[in-house]
């Protein structure tokens, strides 16, 4: 599946879509040279695979491509990005 993702800029979205719903999603907001994450939700549909902690992963390249650092302020992304310490270089 692929993780999509929407940015204007001001706040964000990497989401996962099906058949025009939106199944899978991360978002964020911008605070200067960073992005904090909000809220992380996952449809029972795709429960159970991981898809969260993809989007997580691709939170983490963003900002790696970005030069910029990521403050979770949700507690999954946080839990996610403080367990695997590959991802501490971009954590705030």
């Amino acid at each position: 599946m692929e993780i999509l993702q929407k940015d204007d800029g001001k706040k964000g979205i990497f989401f996962i879509e099906q058949d025009g719903n939106i199944l899978a999603e991360m978002t964020y907001v911008w605070a200067g040279e960073k992005i904090i994450i909000d809220h992380t939700e996952v449809s029972e549909v795709l429960g159970g695979k991981g898809i969260g902690k993809q989007l997580v992963h691709r939170a983490v390249e963003f900002a790696r491509e970005k030069h910029i650092k990521i403050l979770p302020l949700c507690p999954f992304a946080k839990a996610v990005l403080n367990k695997v310490s590959e991802y501490h270089d971009v954590v705030l």
